[in-house]
């Protein structure tokens, strides 16, 4: 038997919900549009929902706008089917439906990301634990204590076990084999990193061995060091090492394809920090590319850096993009239209609207709130008065004159035309009352306040503000 669900809007929007329902024509269920009595479905809410859907018929489920706020699983409890929350956009409906209503799983992951603190030996031990946490927190699975050259590090193991006492898995990481002995003699599960002349070390400990070459693209010496450990069943995991650019990176990229085709079954390393230190770019574009290369070759363990301030999110999108490259792998498909995280600039669908459709919508209001919505065309404002469309609030202010004496509002205005403006110039998708959406590159970006009973945005109209003055008790 098919679904029949159930899908509640404003006064607004229906017709829209309509007419993109009739072009999909679906066949996996049958459908009714019900609007609650609401001119904006954007302001819609699960006590809202509960106070005025009354009974549901014989539907077998309900979808909400996407920036329906409060909580929805009260309602499935209450209604007795599953209440869920659409797209934000109707347009984005047919995507919805083409995944089932099921979000891509992003829970799986095959790359351990160690994360360094690349001066360890000079902060002390209460520091370390604060860095250890953030990147904990941002994605990594193994802490990576760097040691610095000639630079004395008297609180390492008091660090390590520190570390160890909160759970976290750590690396040393240093070119002195006496550091790299302590390390591991403290606890630390993994040495970054042993050559063919240092290997012995591997002798002394149990801590796993990262094997690099003895010298920079010398593969000989780093397939005699797998040779040998192989040999004597030991654990390790190899690292042919990525160059910087113009300094042997398509070479280096060459050499890890060289060693998955000689060791099909070996643990292999990448270190990012070369790449993503050492570009001037914007590196969530950086990772998104290694990681579909470390992808394709199966590599298991990636180094990453936070120096520079320009990379200061590796972390984060290393853990981003290693989930949505293995979910695109699963699915044997591309990595697209799986999740927007790594798009911190630009959008695949920025404008869902053509100016023709914000005028139609324009042309139905009857009130004097203003409206903001993004096209091609620019930056439109609109309420009963007209609409108004430029490329700059500069240009738009001096028409809005109804906002005069009316600080709050005006107020208001500004900041999500400012909003629209960002999203017009970069080709990012505009929502009125949401903050633009930065991806992983923005810190807690992605906390869906939409389930909190208590955010209460700023409110798209002066209605809105006046009402909440009123409930305040005229404050």
């Amino acid at each position: 038997m098919k679904d029949h669900i159930l899908f509640l809007t404003g006064k607004l929007a229906e017709k829209s919900l309509r007419r993109v329902l009739d072009a999909m024509q679906p066949q996996e269920f049958t459908w009714e549009v019900r609007q609650l009595g609401l001119s904006v479905a954007a302001l819609m809410t699960a006590d809202l929902i509960r106070r005025r859907l009354g009974e549901t018929g014989n539907a077998t489920r309900v979808i909400v706008p996407g920036l329906c706020r409060g909580d929805l699983d009260r309602l499935t409890r209450e209604f007795g089917i599953p209440v869920v929350r659409g797209t934000d956009d109707l347009k984005d409906l047919p995507a919805f439906f083409g995944r089932d209503c099921k979000p891509p799983d992003l829970s799986r992951y095959d790359v351990r990301i160690f994360a360094e603190i690349v001066d360890a030996p000079e902060i002390d031990t209460d520091t370390i634990l604060e860095r250890a946490a953030a990147l904990v927190a941002d994605g990594a699975n193994v802490i990576d204590i760097g040691c610095l050259p000639d630079t004395p590090f008297p609180h390492m193991e008091e660090a390590i076990a520190a570390l160890r006492s909160r759970g976290y898995e750590v690396s040393i990481d240093s070119v002195d084999p006496g550091d790299l002995l302590r390390g591991a003699r403290a606890g630390a599960a993994y040495l970054l990193s042993l050559s063919a002349e240092t290997l012995h070390l591997a002798e002394e400990v149990e801590a796993v061995p990262v094997l690099i070459p003895e010298r920079p693209g010398d593969m000989d010496s780093l397939y005699r060091a797998i040779d040998t450990l192989a040999a004597a069943g030991q654990r390790f995991i190899a690292d042919s090492v990525l160059d910087p650019i113009h300094f042997g990176f398509a070479e280096s990229l060459c050499r890890y394809g060289e060693l998955r085709r000689r060791y099909p079954e070996v643990e292999i390393m990448m270190g990012t920090g070369n790449l993503t230190e050492l570009t001037e770019a914007d590196t969530t574009g950086i990772n998104a590319l290694l990681f579909g290369i470390i992808s394709e070759l199966r590599i298991t363990n990636v180094l990453t850096t936070q120096v520079s301030p320009h990379a200061r999110c590796v972390v984060r999108e290393s853990d981003r993009a290693r989930r949505i490259m293995y979910a695109a792998r699963a699915e044997q498909g591309l990595p697209k239209g799986l999740d927007g995280g790594l798009a911190s600039l630009h959008e695949r669908k920025p404008f869902v609207f053509s100016e023709q459709e914000v005028r139609e919508l324009a042309e139905q209001i009857r009130d004097p709130n203003y409206r903001v919505q993004v096209t091609e065309a620019g930056i439109h404002v609109f309420n009963r008065d007209g609409m108004h469309t430029g490329e700059d609030p500069f240009e738009l202010f001096p028409a809005l004159a109804q906002l005069r004496g009316d600080a709050p509002h005006a107020f208001y205005l500004g900041v999500e035309l400012a909003r629209a403006q960002i999203a017009w110039r970069l080709g990012k998708r505009y929502v009125q009352d949401r903050e633009l959406d930065w991806g992983v590159a923005v810190h807690g970006a992605e906390a869906d306040d939409r389930n909190n009973e208590a955010f209460k945005p700023a409110g798209p109209t002066l209605e809105a503000a006046r009402a909440e003055r009123r409930r305040n008790g005229g404050k």
